[in-house]
């Protein structure tokens, strides 16, 4: 399949502000696509290479695509840097300049999308000495035998920059137009709502749109958890107060809720596979897991859901969710880190069994039988503290002591809910916080610091999503809650996080600095209060970051909506 199909469908996206118009036309695209194709073209409309789950990441900046447009095009690097300040996107540099460039290639001007999908993929792969020439000729090798409109959404894409307005609901919808024929009214939510089930247990619209195509409604809705690959977890509402929450349910159980990172465990014989709720497989990192898993987990075919944390190796008690995200992200070292950093394990969930799947049965049903399944190790590998009360007192109680204990804080839980992945949903789960609701945002730009903070990024741009383009929209400007100095282990210092960035910055013009949107943190604030400087119309006052958030992905951050209600809900907010 030539690649110029796909780019005839960016200018029409481009082109097309409408919602319903962006759905139509990537239906027809996926109708007439084939199955080999399918996977590669969904993601590639989404400006993507790798299902949204994946830490692997293409890994090119602006700097290396300037080199990569002036060989290809024959024009000197500096006139391509000075065509590029005209226009402000290296997409439509690579274009100009091809449509008037010196020197000609050889052979025929056709590249088709399985070509582009594979280069882009290697991208991720190189490393080490010479990386950057390698990554060069992947590049170039593409846009040397493309048209300039082919080369210009080639560099949007190995940028991270498609901006065609393709988000996860565009897919989602076009799915169901373009292979369940349904685009409108309740024969439309049935056909979503299949998908979305799809989407839960398989978490890539790639693979997703072949079953769709294949299999049709009855493969969405027999799609089912493998054991090996992660799923979208059930996600927690929050309560404002801890009796609110209890007198949402009629039967329940209060849990502490740790501060740690929520984790899934397969396990199949003596294999065992551990993902975090972003879904990376974390499984290298954490042997002591995998270990305690194969010994005390009397299922031999199960997925379990717990909480783990980083504990102190001598006093046992939590560390801050900042020791944890050490080894999440430890690629190297790994035994010397599970002897620095030791972690405990708190089951909650259990959502296959013996090939069974739980998701049809109550809370009270699977807890039942992950209590059976588990031979607890005290302060190493558990079950949730819960508590079955109706005694306002009584939770209070708990929750203070959960608190003491240096937790979040707790959840309270419907015994008579079942599990629905991928969902907030009513009835389910409600987690209860002592302090302001936070936000969950991504780092998208930065500005150079002065003075103390000369050399290192001194304040970042903060960003929510917006949920109908997948874009992420300018929400503040973020300086304090970052160290310059580091006074505790879990202190993140304007060096680090300068570092982190480092490998993601897309453009910089002056002292700013144009972030691809890699890095969540949770976020504090003073007020949200309405604005017209920043892209999503909100600014929040003295945002202040509270922690890294490793475990989540962007596509986790909060949205545009929940900014907006929490606006609304503040004291004075209409």
């Amino acid at each position: 399949m030539l690649y110029s199909k796909l780019v005839d469908v960016y200018d029409e996206l481009s082109e097309t502000s409408a919602r319903l118009g962006k759905i139509e036309a990537v239906a027809k695209l996926l109708k007439g696509t084939d199955n080999d194709n399918l996977p590669r073209v969904v993601l590639l409309l989404q400006g993507k290479v790798f299902p949204s789950w994946s830490d692997e990441d293409i890994g090119v900046a602006d700097k290396m695509v300037l080199k990569i447009v002036s060989t290809a095009t024959g024009f000197p690097e500096n006139e391509v840097t000075k065509k590029y300040n005209e226009t402000g996107d290296l997409g439509l540099t690579v274009e100009t300049l091809m449509e008037s460039k010196r020197q000609q290639t050889l052979g025929a001007k056709h590249v088709d999308i399985e070509k582009v999908f594979e280069n882009m993929k290697k991208l991720a792969s190189v490393e080490g000495k010479g990386s950057q020439e390698v990554k060069v000729s992947i590049v170039k090798e593409l846009i040397m035998h493309s048209s300039p409109k082919e080369a210009k959404y080639i560099v949007r894409t190995a940028l991270g920059q498609l901006r065609v307005g393709v988000a996860e609901g565009v897919i989602r919808d076009a799915i169901a137009s373009a292979f369940l024929g349904a685009t409108e009214g309740d024969e439309k939510k049935v056909a979503v709502k299949a998908i979305e089930w799809a989407w839960f247990m398989r978490s890539d619209y790639g693979e997703v749109a072949r079953i769709a195509k294949d299999r049709g409604m009855k493969g969405l809705r027999g799609a089912s958890l493998e054991i090996g690959k992660p799923f979208q977890v059930l996600l927690a509402e929050k309560s404002p107060s801890l009796e609110e929450a209890m007198k949402s349910f009629e039967n329940f159980q209060v849990e502490v809720k740790f501060d740690g990172a929520r984790i899934q465990a397969h396990k199949d014989g003596d294999r065992v596979w551990l993902f975090t709720r972003r879904l990376e497989n974390v499984t290298t990192q954490f042997p002591d897991i995998v270990e305690m898993v194969r010994k005390n987990v009397s299922a031999k075919k199960c997925v379990l859901e717990g909480e783990i944390m980083a504990v102190d190796p001598e006093s046992g008690k939590p560390l801050p969710f900042q020791s944890l995200s050490q080894r999440i992200r430890r690629k190297y070292e790994i035994d010397m880190m599970v002897e620095k950093i030791p972690v405990q394990t708190n089951w909650f969930d259990i959502v296959q069994a013996e090939g069974k799947s739980l998701f049809s049965e109550t809370f009270r049903e699977r807890r039942e039988i992950l209590e059976c399944c588990i031979r607890e190790v005290t302060g190493r590998f558990q079950l949730s503290k819960q508590l079955t009360t109706k005694d306002i007192g009584e939770a209070e109680k708990f929750y203070q002591e959960a608190l003491q204990a240096g937790q979040e804080g707790v959840m309270v839980k419907n015994l008579d809910a079942l599990y629905q992945p991928g969902r907030r949903v009513a009835g389910g789960w409600l987690k209860v916080k002592p302090i302001m609701e936070t936000l969950d945002l991504v780092i998208i730009g930065a500005q150079w610091g002065t003075g103390k903070r000369a050399g290192w990024m001194g304040s970042f741009v903060l960003g929510c999503r917006d949920e109908e383009s997948g874009e992420f929209l300018e929400c503040g400007m973020m300086g304090t809650g970052v160290k310059e100095k580091k006074t505790e282990d879990d202190d993140i210092t304007f060096k680090e996080l300068t570092e982190m960035l480092r490998s993601h910055i897309v453009s910089e013009k002056g002292n700013m600095v144009t972030i691809r949107p890699k890095i969540v943190i949770e976020t504090a604030y003073e007020e949200i209060q309405k604005s017209p400087n920043y892209s999503s119309g909100y600014a929040l006052r003295f945002p202040r970051m509270v922690r890294m958030r490793s475990d989540k992905s962007p596509e986790d951050a909060d949205g545009m909506e929940r900014v907006g209600r929490l606006y609304v809900q503040q004291k004075g907010g209409k």
